[in-house]
């Protein structure tokens, strides 16, 4: 006799457990306040490149820390998304949700995504958190950010072999309220890697 089919379970039927160990508890461990650093700019900016240094400035002076990397994520977790709208958002929400568990875990964490529009961004904030989410626009201009042109991306999407390219055929919304903007194309990596770091010192210290 064949077994009957599971029924899926419904939304009132999941229910959060929470733990014997608060984040403040985890946070008191680590010797840290758990936040995440949100990189946002056009391809090529150097959000990547500005986050990996950043990890390991924070690792120097002994924080937990960990990047969340826009292409890096692509490899597993996101590995089923494309690049249209939909799935642009689906990758941020859920980049987002795994920030959050990161900062409940006490860690740091520093992500480094295109995350084109204002609106993906305000949700990341809302799921991670206002008090924890630090939103920094890496704002070199994209007529650098062409000429740098590492991986040959903005070539092809002016030959029109890439759709929906952020900068040339997608738009890129400006953060309006920024915590932090830096320019790569005017700054060296110490000095924007310094006034990051001076400004996660702020938010650490609750000096908003």
């Amino acid at each position: 006799m064949a077994a009957e089919p599971s029924l899926p379970l419904l939304p009132h039927e999941v229910v959060w457990h929470d733990g014997q160990v608060s984040r403040a508890e985890r946070e008191k461990l680590l010797g840290q306040r758990a936040l995440t650093v949100w990189l946002t700019g056009l391809s090529a900016a150097g959000k990547s490149t500005l986050a990996f240094a950043l990890e390991r400035e924070l690792h120097e002076r002994g924080r937990a820390c960990y990047v969340l990397d826009g292409d890096n994520v692509r490899h597993g977790l996101n590995s089923n998304l494309g690049f249209s709208p939909p799935d642009r958002r689906e990758n941020i929400r859920r980049i987002a949700e795994v920030a959050r568990l990161m900062n409940d875990a006490g860690l740091m964490v520093i992500t480094a995504f295109i995350s084109p529009w204002r609106a993906d961004r305000a949700a990341a904030r809302a799921i991670i958190g206002a008090e924890s989410f630090l939103e920094v626009h890496v704002g070199t201009p994209l007529a650098v950010c062409e000429a740098r042109d590492p991986k040959g991306m903005y070539a092809r999407a002016r030959r029109g072999e890439l759709a929906e390219f952020t900068g040339v055929s997608s738009p890129y919304e400006v953060p309006l309220a920024a915590d932090l903007t830096l320019d790569m194309g005017q700054l060296s990596l110490p000095e924007a890697l310094a006034q990051l770091v001076g400004r996660i010192g702020r938010h650490a210290a609750g000096q908003e």
